[in-house]
């Protein structure tokens, strides 16, 4: 029982520090996608500099939410050793040189999309991260119970 108490810990743990990732991920993302609607109204070049900047950063975060993602579900599995679901984020790498050189509003666009896109695809892993943690924190108080 306290092996499991244990276990289940670990992978909360694990968790939120890939939750913890993932949002501030989120937090540079959307301050890239502010940067490019500036850059679509006519900001030009600095304002895309400054984006693909923003990209940058988000791409780190992103990264750093991958490994935490990745032992998160290593800790899973010793909770549920039938894990399966497959929690990452699967995020192309943005425009960066093509909108740059080619500084027009349809680069600019297609930026913007995968910026949103890999917005959405973010929140959907929080969301399924946060539904597995709150999952764990009912099996935590269920096993402090017994």
């Amino acid at each position: 029982m306290e092996r499991d108490i244990q276990e289940i810990r670990e992978a909360k743990a694990a968790g939120y520090r890939a939750v913890t990732s993932l949002k501030e991920a989120q937090k540079r993302l959307k301050s890239a996608g502010n940067w490019g609607v500036f850059d679509m109204l006519g900001g030009g070049m600095i304002s895309s500099i400054l984006k693909h900047s923003k990209c940058d950063s988000a791409n780190e975060k992103i990264e750093q939410a991958g490994h935490d993602l990745r032992e998160f579900q290593r800790e899973l599995k010793d909770v549920y050793s039938d894990f399966s679901q497959d929690l990452r984020v699967d995020i192309s790498s943005f425009l960066s040189v093509t909108d740059i050189l080619f500084d027009n509003i349809f680069s600019d666009w297609a930026v913007q999309k995968e910026i949103r896109n890999a917005q959405y695809k973010i929140e959907t892993v929080i969301d399924q991260t946060e539904h597995i943690l709150s999952v764990l924190e009912r099996m935590e108080r269920e096993e402090s119970q017994i």
